[in-house]
């Protein structure tokens, strides 16, 4: 196991919602050893105006996953985790439904940490990937 210490879906859903997160209601569903998996709605909070998935929504919910892993992984008294960088690559339009993100760590180290998101549709395409490098920094 990559975590610091156990987490579930529950403990990770009951997080106060007054981020952005909350907004988009994004719901995490699993955690694996490895991985971690969130949904996110396809509504008119996550639509762009023609009616598709608004991208931004998308990195939206891959730095969600990826700064919540590294949160995970982490020694919270200790450290907190802050994006660096995020890319993402659009593969496909998504009118309505859950697109899903599973989030698998590419590098775990003392002061970076790098992600791969992966987003699906709920008929199982996936839509984007995504790259995240977290940084890793003393806590004030």
């Amino acid at each position: 196991m990559i975590w610091f210490t156990e987490f579930s879906p529950t403990k990770l859903n009951n997080q106060p919602k007054n981020h952005m997160g909350g907004f988009l209601d994004i719901q995490f569903t699993e955690v694996g050893e490895d991985f971690l998996t969130a949904t996110m709605p396809v509504d008119e909070r996550t639509h762009q105006p023609a009616g598709i998935l608004h991208g931004g929504a998308s990195v939206v919910l891959a730095e969600t996953l990826g700064s919540v892993a590294s949160y995970m992984c982490i020694d919270p008294e200790k450290y907190v985790a802050v994006g660096l960088e995020i890319n993402a690559n659009h593969l496909r339009p998504v009118k309505s439904g859950l697109v899903t993100g599973i989030c698998k760590a590419l590098h775990i180290g003392a002061k970076t940490h790098v992600w791969e998101i992966k987003i699906y549709t709920d008929k199982g395409k996936m839509n984007c990937v995504s790259r995240l490098t977290v940084a890793i920094i003393n806590k004030p």
